[in-house]
């Protein structure tokens, strides 16, 4: 006898991360609206913090937008989540309080598909928040990149900027703003001033440049 199996949606939960103008929100829109043309039910939110957009819209450095919910936190998104809904995504995830992770995983458990979008890494380049557990806990994770504004490789950081200066290791995490304090940033050349531990004084290599020569050997000492 063939057992019949039960129809149950699959809930998964995919994170769209990497540095600013790495292109997050362009790619969270297109597969939300990949779903919408499956017919799919869909409800997108966002955080009240961002302000890159009126209320009810987000919007990607290009100009392009998109209508969503803004909420203050995880506990007004989940109220007004719906029964019926088949994929919610949620807009720079990174600025949600850390429940917003346990509420991802219980969306995916009964079958709805959860996307998210949002910094992998603070102005310092470490770990932002409770990221690093939503990443670990995802089906599908795509890390994006920009183009380092500096020197034109893949950019994986994001360089924060006051007065045109490097922002203070100490500085606050949450910062809203675009171009005016923000670029994309390698590795190579990234910076962040006052990092703990970090050699005083000790001045860049440029990019690309040639490392300096080794000192002499000290011929004296051989014979001492």
């Amino acid at each position: 006898m063939t057992r019949r199996v039960a129809d149950k949606r699959t809930g998964s939960i995919t994170v769209i991360t990497g540095s600013m103008f790495a292109g997050k929100t362009e790619e969270l829109i297109r597969l939300v609206r990949r779903a919408m043309h499956a017919r799919r039910r869909v409800q997108v939110f966002k955080s009240a913090l961002e302000t890159r957009a009126e209320t009810e819209l987000i919007r990607t450095h290009d100009g392009i937008v998109f209508s969503a919910a803004a909420v203050r936190d995880t506990a007004e998104m989940e109220a007004l989540i719906e029964p019926d809904t088949d994929l919610v995504a949620v807009e720079e995830v990174q600025f949600f309080d850390e429940p917003v992770v346990d509420l991802c995983c219980r969306l995916a458990d009964r079958g709805v598909t959860v996307i998210t979008a949002g910094l992998d890494q603070d102005f310092r380049g470490m770990p932002f928040g409770f990221m690093p557990r939503l990443l670990a806990l995802a089906e599908d994770v795509y890390k994006l990149h920009a183009i380092c504004k500096k020197c034109g490789a893949d950019a994986s950081r994001t360089q924060r900027l006051i007065d045109g200066r490097p922002a203070s290791y100490h500085d606050p995490i949450i910062l809203i703003g675009a171009e005016e304090s923000y670029e994309a940033r390698c590795r190579a050349c990234h910076e962040v001033t006052n990092r703990p531990g970090a050699p005083a004084g000790k001045p860049r290599r440029p990019r690309g440049a040639a490392k300096p020569p080794p000192p002499p050997p000290q011929i004296g000492s051989l014979f001492e």
